[in-house]
């Protein structure tokens, strides 16, 4: 999950408490670039009174990408101990670790069994590999783990365990909150609460459905060699190296070759951008000015130095007191997972009580006519007179809803019926068409019927 985290939208009603989840994956040692972008603003949301913050270490996610025990080990004590030194108030908000939930890998297999595997095809990361492998000659799911495969449910999983309504993301991001909300809308549909029932706290719904949050104006910090500071790039500075270092890695910023007196630019400049993450407005301003009138390269590396330093000193002992003290903060992570479990336990009780996991004396007669509720809608595929293939889609009473053109094949007209329970029916391909006109406000509830529907030849 990405770490970026924004400002929080309130909701409507002022009074009204919008939960915030943020997963930080343990997978390295924080850099600037994870403190401008996501450390210091989800602190600084975390203190807004309207707002139910849960930051959790993604360390299930970690074990896609690593495969060494102790590095994941280090991360989780080395991010644990970054956010509490940056500020981050395990009394205020929900600060756990994703592992000591074990209610997210139960949820996780449920959600698996709603969740469309045409869906997870086309999740960013699955393809990216595909499109390696196939780039490369090999074969498309070579290297590629189940556990790459099936991410986007595992963060599904994690969302929509706690309710969340917003979830700070990049834009590259985004596709896993949509998946998120595919998911939930599936499990929603197929097991439907009882409104009456004492555990519906989200009317007739499980999962309330997530938002990606974006804020446009979340910092992306370069790195030493003008790229966005990035672990894959190797060209980070620690967030908490010792003053020293952090001179000689300042030092190793890329500049251009500019003589001390020569104006020098702003924009596109590595060392400005870091500069303006840390300072003022003021600060930035008389920065500025000081490159138009040639400030050398080594004194304005000196003020970037001082200015970081001013901001991150601070925190450094509290860092340095944490990283020798790891029972403390794992004492801290499991006061959080005892607070995150008060809300999961339950929830994850109602949710096998809905999917059938229920003990075996509350066994109940059932009357329903499996058949006629798989037949609520249905496709008839039929061929004519003329030699063609047709379908149609009929409700329950056996009205059509849906009636298609002739194809030449029965093999086409059935995989117009595949694109259509994938794609949905707000946007028709020219062959097929409403036999009556569909209201907007309904397509909704039907595209989710139609995934459940079944085929009848």
């Amino acid at each position: 999950m990405n770490t970026q985290a924004s400002k929080v939208e309130l909701p409507a009603k002022a009074t009204a408490i919008s939960r915030v989840l943020t997963g930080i994956t343990t997978s390295g040692t924080p850099h600037l670039g994870n403190y401008v972008g996501s450390i210091r603003p989800s602190v600084l949301a975390s203190q807004n009174q309207h707002v139910q913050s849960f930051y959790f270490l993604a360390d299930y996610h970690a074990l896609i990408k690593i495969g060494d025990p102790e590095r994941v080990q280090r991360s989780t004590l080395e991010i644990a101990a970054s956010w509490l030194a940056a500020g981050v108030d395990p009394e205020r908000v929900t600060f756990y670790r994703q592992s000591d939930i074990p209610e997210i890998t139960e949820l996780t297999w449920l959600l698996t069994c709603v969740a469309g595997k045409g869906m997870l095809n086309r999740a960013h990361a699955y393809k990216a590999s595909v499109d390696k492998n196939n780039a490369a000659g090999n074969d498309a799911d070579a290297d590629v783990t189940a556990g790459l495969f099936m991410y986007p449910v595992l963060m599904a999983a994690d969302i929509l365990m706690f309710n969340a309504h917003k979830v700070p993301v990049g834009r590259d991001q985004i596709q896993h909150i949509e998946m998120a909300r595919d998911i939930a809308q599936s499990f929603n549909y197929r097991y439907k609460k009882d409104s009456q029932s004492s555990n519906n706290k989200t009317g007739d719904m499980y999962f309330t459905l997530p938002e990606a949050q974006i804020d446009e104006a979340v910092a992306t910090l370069p790195g030493l060699d003008g790229r966005k500071m990035s672990k894959s790039y190797d060209n980070t500075i620690p967030l908490f190296a010792s003053k020293a270092e952090l001179k000689k890695l300042i030092a190793g910023i890329v500049t251009d070759s500019k003589l001390p007196g020569e104006a020098k630019d702003t924009e596109g400049s590595a060392l400005f951008q870091i500069y303006q993450a840390f300072a003022t407005d003021v600060e930035t301003q008389t920065m500025r000015q000081a490159f138009k009138e040639g400030i050398s390269w080594g004194d304005a590396k000196l003020k970037l130095l001082e200015r970081i330093d001013q901001e991150i000193a601070p925190m450094r002992e509290t860092y340095a007191s944490l990283i020798s003290n790891p029972d403390k903060v794992e004492a801290i992570l499991l006061a959080g997972a005892d607070k995150a479990r008060k809300i999961a336990t339950p929830f994850m009780q109602s949710l096998r009580e809905a999917v059938g996991l229920r003990r075996l004396h509350a066994v109940q007669s059932i009357k329903t006519d499996k058949k006629a509720k798989q037949a609520s809608f249905a496709f008839k595929q039929y061929r004519e007179s003329d030699g063609k293939f047709y379908f149609k889609l009929v409700d329950a009473s056996n009205s059509v809803v849906l009636q298609s053109q002739g194809f030449d094949t029965p093999k086409e007209a059935g995989q117009t019926i595949a694109w259509l329970k994938e794609n949905g029916l707000n946007s028709l391909p020219a062959n097929v068409h409403f036999v009556n006109e569909i209201p907007q406000s309904e397509l909704g509830e039907l595209n989710l019927q139609l995934k459940n529907s079944w085929f009848m030849n």
